[in-house]
């Protein structure tokens, strides 16, 4: 595979993901990690990804408010705007972090009255906006690689909370493994965030279904509902809404 091809893979691989390690790049491409951090490095002087300890990381992801470096941004549109089908006033919600969940914040109409927690600052300043909604945002350690609030005192105060709906993006999805990602650390506070949730919905963009991590979040059967940017009856979600409801 020429370097150009091996950049191209790297960017599509980071822009789904929002987050690459060179170790399992390696592998994909069957090069050396060396020949990877060469790759990296390049990408990260030209300005397209964010390198950092053993891998590199999307700018959309760590600056969603500069509306040019979104990746699919409109699909991201589209899963928030179905999102917001579920709430209803006098709901308790609890959400996460990332693009798509910036974008759903600020589509929540204005007289919808909710109370909502996140781990996220930057949705919770979106949710600030709306004078009708209660926002709380959860403490802890801030993680630079993804923007949300990590560690125990998170988990100590999720394990207090009931909340009617959860909304979690997600890495990665497929029917066999489930809900996975690649970073331990947010496996364990959204782990934490479905153990207090009534109902659970993962909103994720079509390149992320039938994908996989290394790290297991939650199995299909623990998901209520799936929103993406498919029409609900496409080819590519029948297998999922055998098990949970497509939206």
């Amino acid at each position: 595979m020429l370097k150009e091809e091996r950049q191209a893979y790297i960017i599509h691989q980071i822009n789904i993901h929002n987050k690459v390690l060179s170790s399992d790049l390696s592998v994909q491409l069957n090069v050396s990690e060396d020949t990877i951090r060469r790759d990296l490095n390049d990408l990260a002087e030209s300005g397209q990804v964010l390198k950092v300890y053993g891998g590199a990381l999307s700018k959309s992801f760590q600056y969603p408010f500069q509306e040019g470096n979104v990746y699919a941004k409109e699909a991201k549109k589209e899963i928030a705007s179905k999102a917001i089908t579920l709430i209803q006033s006098g709901m308790t919600i609890l959400v996460g972090g990332g693009t798509s969940m910036i974008e759903l914040a600020r589509l929540v109409p204005k007289d919808i009255q909710c109370t909502f927690f996140t781990i996220s600052p930057l949705v919770a300043l979106e949710l600030a906006e709306k004078e009708n909604l209660e926002v709380i945002l959860l403490g802890g350690k801030l993680s630079r690689n993804t923007n949300v609030v990590t560690g125990s005192q998170v988990i100590n105060e999720l394990s207090e909370l009931k909340v009617d709906l959860c909304l979690l993006g997600t890495n990665s999805i497929s029917v066999e493994e489930g809900i996975t990602d690649s970073d331990w650390e947010v496996v364990q506070i959204k782990k934490a965030m479905i153990k207090c949730a009534k109902k659970l919905g993962i909103l994720s963009i079509v390149e992320k279904l039938n994908s996989n991590q290394k790290m297991r979040v939650c199995p299909l059967k623990d998901i209520n509902y799936l929103i993406t940017d498919l029409d609900p009856q496409h080819k590519n979600l029948k297998e999922f809404s055998q098990y949970i409801t497509v939206i």
